[in-house]
């Protein structure tokens, strides 16, 4: 379609525009292939600069033309029937000759050169807008991956209580967010590990729905869990200072008890690789808790939301109050 309006221009406007942009894409091409060390598109490359070639002659024969207009002549050196008869007719009473015709007004040649510019500047904006413009269907930015559907999986009898649980992968269509990384302080980054489970509390006998959901950064790894017990947070505060714990803080997020707590992951050693069996459980590096009441009556049961990376550091407190702000409210409320 492009080439079917190009032909349609005049040809002061046409064959300008053919010759740079011949030329812009043969040394383009040709470029491409020295550097890549790639013959064929080299040899595409020299095809248009051969035809950018052919329509510069093409040119500079019209122009030559245009500047010595000449009556045309025959193979053999006779002037053409059309200027014989021109000087054959009768000149007219008195021998006067006839009246010249009027000469046929020429198109103006600034006028198409700035045409021809004008049409290649609209074809080159719209090559460069383009894709700005219009959706990509290629996007070559990593993405964040996808939770588990968790379609066929089935619940533990817990789930199924007077109190309907949250599954894990709930928690973890809300967890992972495109603006996790930045609640982190990391917004360059991309998730690289997502998870989502729906387990039971340990030593519960599984009447405890415990679901979870996890995303793993290159700096940070980001753990959400919903534990449906009795306890409320105000029972949990006095269990932390009964254990003497230190780095505990209370406070109110999204209107509901909630306290912040460290403590330290688990680090289990399986000895893949040595030929051993492996070695005991380990402390892992530091990790930082913040624990939400479901509801700000806070009858029993909580939120955990832990951040941990592997180098030890932690974000500050702030950062999982605003992660807490932003997942929670995206959780799906109980059915009851």
């Amino acid at each position: 379609m492009l080439g079917l309006l190009l032909r349609l221009l005049p040809f002061w406007v046409r064959e300008p525009l053919f010759i740079v942009i011949g030329s812009v894409f043969g040394v383009r091409i040709m470029y491409l292939a020295v550097r890549d060390e790639a013959w064929v598109p080299g040899a595409i490359g020299v095809a248009f600069l051969l035809a950018t070639a052919v329509r510069v002659h093409t040119v500079v024969r019209a122009v030559r033309a245009r500047r010595n207009p000449a009556p045309a002549v025959s193979a053999d050196g006779a002037v053409s029937d059309a200027v014989v008869r021109s000087q054959s007719q009768p000149q007219g009473p008195a021998g006067q000759r006839p009246a010249p015709a009027a000469p046929r007004k020429e198109p103006n040649a600034w006028g198409q050169a700035v045409a021809a510019v004008a049409v290649f500047a609209a074809l080159g904006a719209a090559l460069w807008l383009g894709p700005n413009l219009l959706p990509s269907g290629d996007n070559s930015s990593p993405r964040s991956p996808s939770c588990p559907s968790g379609e066929d999986e089935e619940l533990p009898s817990a789930y199924t209580g007077a109190s309907r649980a949250v599954t894990g992968g709930q928690l973890c269509e809300a967890l992972n967010r495109t603006d996790l990384a930045r609640l982190l302080g990391t917004p360059t980054e991309t998730a690289t590990v997502v998870s989502g489970t729906s387990d039971t509390a340990l030593l519960t006998d599984g009447k405890v729905a415990r679901p979870e959901a996890e995303v793993r950064f290159d700096t940070y790894t980001v753990n959400v869990s919903a534990t449906y017990n009795e306890l409320s947070i105000a029972q949990y505060v006095k269990l932390m200072e009964f254990g003497e714990e230190t780095d505990v803080k209370t406070l109110s997020v999204l209107g509901r008890p909630a306290v912040l707590s460290s403590d330290h992951t688990m680090s289990v050693d399986l000895g893949l690789g040595s030929g051993g069996s492996g070695g005991p459980v380990g402390q892992g590096p530091p990790a930082r808790t913040l624990t939400v009441a479901l509801d700000g009556k806070d009858p029993g049961g909580y939120y955990e939301i832990t951040v941990w990376s592997t180098s030890g550091a932690l974000p500050d407190d702030g950062a999982l109050v605003d992660i807490a702000e932003t997942v929670l409210p995206a959780v799906p409320e109980q059915a009851v």
